[in-house]
């Protein structure tokens, strides 16, 4: 998974009836774009994410 500043993460619920969750990715912490990102999440928290595969990137518009 690689991502950059801007880009969405997609996280799918994992349970029958989770929500989806989508937040933007304020930080980059690897050169190649390598978790882990810090996210903003719509609420307005932000939190260190290590995605897993129920996860995916949403690029931006570059």
């Amino acid at each position: 998974m690689q991502a950059a500043v801007g880009d969405r993460l997609v996280v799918e619920g994992v349970h029958v009836g989770d929500p989806r969750r989508t937040g933007e990715i304020v930080e980059v912490r690897h050169a190649d774009g390598s978790p882990p990102y810090l996210v903003r999440w719509p609420d307005g928290t932000e939190g260190l994410v290590f995605p897993g595969t129920e996860a995916h990137i949403e690029q931006s518009q570059r």
